[in-house]
C-alpha cells in the first residue's frame, strides 16, 4: 500500500478508546469531554478484523493508542488477537504509563513488543499539576517494568511547553 507521495505504508495506528485516566491540561478541559457511548466503540473482534484486512494490504506494524489504551477492558486479549495475525511482526502501545506496571506482564506475554510512554516532566509537582493529580512515581514504575521485562525499545514522548517544562530539555 502506498500513500499520495508513493511511500510504502506498512503501519496502522488503532485508537482503542476515547477514555483516559488523566486530565492533562493540554489535552482535556477540567470538566472532561463528551465520551462516545460504549455501543459506538469498536468491539475487540471488530478491531481484529480491521487489522487482519490491513495486513492483507501490507500492514506489518500496529500501534495501539487512545485516549489511554490501558483503561480499555480486554486489552490483553486484543493484544493476543493481533499478535496471532501472522503478517503482523511489530505490536506497540502508546500510554501515559500510570497503569503500565500492573498490566505489562500480561501484555508482553500476549505479544506486545514495545512501548512509548508519555512523560512531560521529571518533577513530581509539575507532573501532578499538568495531569491534574497524576503521580510521577506510577509512570516511573511503568518505565522500570518495561525495561525489566525486556520490551525494546522503550521510548518516551514529551510535550514541551514554553514556561512549563522547557527548562528540562
Amino acid at each position: 500500500m502506498r500513500d499520495g507521495f508513493q511511500r510504502e505504508v506498512n503501519y496502522l495506528r488503532v485508537s482503542v478508546t476515547d477514555r483516559c485516566n488523566l486530565r492533562c491540561r493540554y489535552c482535556l478541559p477540567p470538566e472532561g469531554v463528551s465520551l462516545l457511548p460504549y455501543a459506538e466503540i469498536l468491539r475487540l473482534e471488530e478491531i481484529e478484523r480491521i487489522v487482519r484486512a490491513a495486513a492483507l494490504v501490507g500492514v506489518k506494524k500496529v500501534r495501539l493508542t487512545g485516549g489511554e489504551p490501558l483503561v480499555r477492558q480486554g486489552l490483553v486479549h486484543l493484544v493476543a488477537m493481533i499478535a496471532d495475525i501472522p503478517e503482523i511482526d511489530d505490536l506497540a502501545l502508546t500510554t501515559n504509563g500510570v497503569l503500565l506496571s500492573s498490566s505489562l506482564r500480561g501484555l508482553k506475554e500476549a505479544g506486545l513488543k514495545r512501548v512509548n510512554i508519555s512523560l512531560d516532566t521529571l518533577r513530581p509537582e509539575r507532573f501532578s499539576w499538568v495531569t491534574r493529580g497524576g503521580e510521577l512515581k506510577d509512570v516511573w514504575r511503568g518505565i522500570e517494568a518495561a525495561l525489566g521485562l525486556g520490551l525494546h525499545p522503550v521510548k518516551l514522548n514529551a510535550v514541551v511547553v514554553k514556561g512549563f517544562n522547557d527548562d528540562e530539555i
